[in-house]
């Protein structure tokens, strides 16, 4: 069978940008959500969790969680919390990934997990997968802020979604 599946592919024009996509996919976010971000280095992972933050209404500045695996984030206005995780450098797949406990988060919280690929898909068969890629323009300008944003929708929880927020 099939799974459900919707996409959406968005142009970044800047860091600001980004986070505003962030705070508007907030709006559609909910208790139960997994969020997959891939993209390299730099491209606005973490630049897009923080505007999911402040669209949830959580607490605490979101940061990069690289040195401390996962950061959760509680909700200041009684939605859930945010549970931002890093698994750059976890290498076990699921197995490592379930030492932090997601699957007893996940049904209460919003779970952000940068570099996830091949490793917390097995967590929900519903996910939203945001794929952020710069774009690649003028060598010479090292500082272009461009993205292409792709935003996949898996599974039945995303089939009626609109990611088309732009």
């Amino acid at each position: 069978m099939d799974t459900p599946h919707t996409q959406a592919t968005l142009e970044v024009d800047s860091p600001e940008r980004m986070q505003e996509l962030g705070r508007r996919l907030a709006e559609l976010l909910r208790p139960g959500d997994l969020v997959m971000l891939t993209g390299e280095l730099g491209a606005g992972k973490t630049t897009l969790t923080r505007g999911l933050g402040e669209g949830l209404g959580v607490r605490g500045a979101v940061t990069s969680p690289t040195f401390v695996i996962a950061r959760v984030h509680p909700s200041l206005v009684g939605g859930p919390a945010l549970v931002h995780v890093d698994a750059y450098r976890l290498g076990g797949g699921l197995d490592e990934m379930e030492d932090l406990d997601l699957d007893v988060s996940l049904p209460d919280s919003v779970v952000v997990v940068e570099w996830g690929d091949g490793k917390v898909e097995d967590l929900t068969d519903d996910r939203l997968h945001v794929l952020i890629h710069r774009v690649v323009g003028n060598a010479e300008d090292a500082d272009d802020d461009r993205r292409t944003v792709v935003l996949n929708g898996i599974g039945a929880r995303w089939a009626a979604e609109d990611l088309a927020l732009a």
